[in-house]
Order: C-alpha cells, then sequence, then structure tokens
C-alpha cells in the first residue's frame, strides 16, 4: 500500500501541470496515467490535434518551466486574428502591434506541451509517475481515498484530483451529476498547405451552419484546421476525395489564401458541451475536461483547463501551508467557486455566440454583421476582447 497526499487521475496536459505545480510544496504526488508518452519528433508531420495557448497559459507553463522546452521543440507564435462572415460586411481583425503585445498567442500541437509537462514531471523528486496505471476501484473514507489500479497495485491519497478527460471515470464513481448538451457539430481537423502565406494570422469565418478556423503553423504556408460542420456534411467532407474537398475548403474560407490543399489525413469528432454540477466534493476535486468541454470556436478549452491547475496549485499550496486539511470539501469550496464561474461565464459566451452565428435568417444576419463592425470600430471595445481571448482576466492572483 502506497501512500500519497495528492493522487491526479489522468497524466494529460492538465494534470501533469498541477503534478508539476506542487513540486516543492511538501505534498507528495502521485499521476496514474493509462499510456505512457512518448517524446515526438521534430521532423515529424505536424499533429492533428492543436491549442491555441493563450498569454494566461504561456504564464503558467513559463511558471512550471516547460515554456523553454516547448519552444524548442515546435510552436508557432501568432500575431494577429481575423474573423468576418461569409458574403457579408461583418468582420472584426486584431494585430498585436497595437494592442502593445508582441504576440497573441501560440499555435503548438497536443503532443510537444504533453511531452514537455511529461518529462518535467518525471524530474520533480515529490512527484511519482504510474504509468501505464488504470484504475480498478475507488473508495472514499473520512480521512482518504483508497484506490485499487488493474495491476494490483493498492494506493491512498487525502486528495484524488480527477483529470482523466471528458468521459471521466472518477467523476462517475462520484456520482457527480453532469449537465450536458449536443453542439449537434462535428469538428473536422487536417492539416492544410495554402497557396498564400498565412503571416502568423489566426482566422476564422462563418458561413451558414458551419465555423471554420485556420491556425497557422511555424510554415508560412501550412493551417492547422478545425472545420466545424452538421455531422452528415462533416461525414460527407472527410469522404470527399481530396480535390473536392479542396475546392469546398477554398471556396469555404472565401479564397482568402489562395487555393488550399491537403497535406495531412482528415478526422471528425462530435462536439459535446459539459458541465459538472460539482467541481469539487469530499476528498475529490474535477479539472479540465472532467469538469467541463466547450465548442472549440475559440479556441478557449486547454486554456480554461490550465486555469483550472493554476486555481488548484495555489489553493493546495496555501492550504498545505497553514495546516489544513486538503481534502475537505468545505476548503475546496474557494477553488471550485473560481472555476465554476469562469467556466461558466465561457460555456454561456460560446453558447451566444455560436447561436448568434447559426443559420441565415437575414434580420439576426444583420444584426450579426453590424456588432462585429461596432467592435472593430468603436474605442476601447478591442482591447478588452484582447484581454478576454489572451486569459489576462482570468489570471490567479499568483501568476499575475
Amino acid at each position: 500500500m502506497q501512500s500519497v497526499d495528492v493522487a491526479i487521475v489522468g497524466g494529460g496536459m492538465v494534470g501533469l501541470a498541477i503534478a508539476c505545480g506542487l513540486q516543492g510544496s511538501g505534498l507528495r504526488v502521485a499521476v496514474l496515467e493509462q499510456k505512457t508518452v512518448q517524446q515526438p519528433q521534430a521532423s515529424a508531420p505536424y499533429a492533428l490535434r492543436v491549442s491555441a495557448i493563450n498569454a494566461a497559459s504561456e504564464k503558467l507553463l513559463t511558471h512550471l518551466g516547460v515554456w523553454s522546452s516547448i519552444i524548442e521543440l515546435r510552436a508557432s507564435r501568432y500575431h494577429g486574428m481575423e474573423v468576418w462572415e461569409k458574403d457579408s460586411f461583418g468582420h472584426i481583425t486584431f494585430d498585436d502591434q497595437s494592442m502593445g503585445h508582441t504576440h497573441l498567442g501560440h499555435i503548438i500541437e497536443n503532443d510537444v506541451i504533453h511531452y514537455a509537462l511529461w518529462q518535467k514531471a518525471q524530474q520533480c523528486q515529490d512527484v511519482t509517475l504510474m504509468a501505464p496505471a488504470e484504475l480498478q476501484q475507488v473508495a472514499w473514507g473520512e480521512n482518504e481515498v483508497f484506490l485499487n489500479l488493474k495491476d494490483g497495485t493498492m494506493l491512498t491519497a487525502r486528495l484524488v484530483v480527477g483529470a482523466d478527460g471528458a468521459n471521466s471515470w472518477l467523476r462517475d464513481k462520484a456520482d457527480i451529476p453532469l449537465t450536458f448538451w449536443d453542439y449537434n457539430h462535428h469538428a473536422l481537423v487536417a492539416t492544410i498547405r495554402t497557396a498564400e502565406p498565412h503571416q502568423g494570422v489566426a482566422r476564422q469565418v462563418f458561413h451558414g451552419e458551419g465555423i471554420l478556423a485556420f491556425l497557422p503553423l511555424s510554415d508560412p504556408h501550412l493551417c492547422s484546421i478545425v472545420w466545424s460542420l452538421a455531422p452528415e456534411e462533416a461525414a460527407r467532407m472527410q469522404q470527399a476525395d481530396n480535390s473536392a474537398f479542396n475546392q469546398a475548403l477554398t471556396v469555404a474560407f472565401d479564397h482568402r489564401l489562395g487555393l488550399c490543399n491537403l497535406e495531412s489525413e482528415r478526422q471528425v469528432f462530435p462536439l459535446t458541451g459539459r458541465y459538472a454540477r460539482q467541481f469539487a466534493a469530499h476528498r475529490l476535486a474535477l479539472v479540465g475536461d472532467a469538469a467541463h468541454t466547450i465548442h472549440p470556436l475559440a479556441g478557449q478549452g486547454v486554456n480554461l483547463g490550465f486555469m483550472d491547475a493554476a486555481e488548484l496549485i495555489s489553493e493546495l499550496r496555501r492550504l498545505h501551508q497553514q495546516g489544513k486539511d486538503i481534502g475537505q470539501h468545505m476548503y475546496l469550496r474557494r477553488f471550485e467557486r473560481s472555476r465554476k464561474h469562469s467556466a461558466a461565464l465561457m460555456l454561456a459566451g460560446m453558447q451566444g455566440f455560436r447561436e448568434l452565428f447559426a443559420g441565415h435568417n437575414p434580420a439576426k444576419k444583420l444584426l450579426r454583421d453590424i456588432g462585429l463592425k461596432m467592435a472593430d470600430t468603436l474605442p476601447g471595445v478591442k482591447p478588452q476582447l484582447i484581454r478576454q481571448a489572451m486569459g489576462l482576466n482570468d489570471l490567479p492572483d499568483w501568476l499575475r
């Protein structure tokens, strides 16, 4: 029977960030991950799953000591953003210099971030990485949690952190209710070569029932796309031959970067919104996708998860320093209130945005076009939107 203070179930990006952030706090940490983590090769093609890492997440990753190794491996800084609606006058543009920033964010493959955090966690003396490790049973006692792994290993912890993804096994075992809804969209992801260079600008176009984002990669002619479509249309686009797909993509993107050519396979996955009714319970805290999932239209999912990690790191360090029981729900409530508020605001914002841009209703189309135009031209609006997108309104005090 091994005994730790914090057992983190799920060694993805958010779970590993918490483990690294607790190093040196005096708390013993174990991370349980089902798969071993492989080193991405710099010469390999770009992975299909990427994240738009904002300034807030960059601050956290810098503080954890992994940012330099992420940049060394592969990351693409972007300096501008464009959002527009097809066949309309509504558009808004942002650039870093006019806002007083050196960049607006980075497009980074998830594998690159994951590996950098895994390497860092391996170097942490207070952290034990257990992989491959799969939970078989969990039992919540008054003073500790008992964890049984499929290989027969037994573990006790004062607090268990559920970082085990959208279909969280731990959330299910804790009987925490989940509010969820189908966005009636599937996301198609792929790597695309464009005839014209992207110039480090992230672009997003709303067209009828679809939302298409082009995220610039370090090669000036390569972008990672996230194309959010009705399920049957996403399936049709996945199965279309390359020539038909390239043509449909170029048209959907308003020929903004010339002809588009597919450089990779096409993957499709359903989009579901989720919101756990509790982010904390007796000896349990939920973070990342285990607590919430949102539509990728603003690319904020992983940033929201990293801020969960930042808040939990701060709270656990504070509680431990004050000699308090880190697993008591009454002490975890501060973390829960803060993160539920941030997640609810983001979920509501995305839902409102998505509904506003859905469909062809002429009155609604005029409303959103005027809204985009006003946001682009009214003084003081864009700086606030940029602060929100960069996560600077959601930073825990210790990262400010």
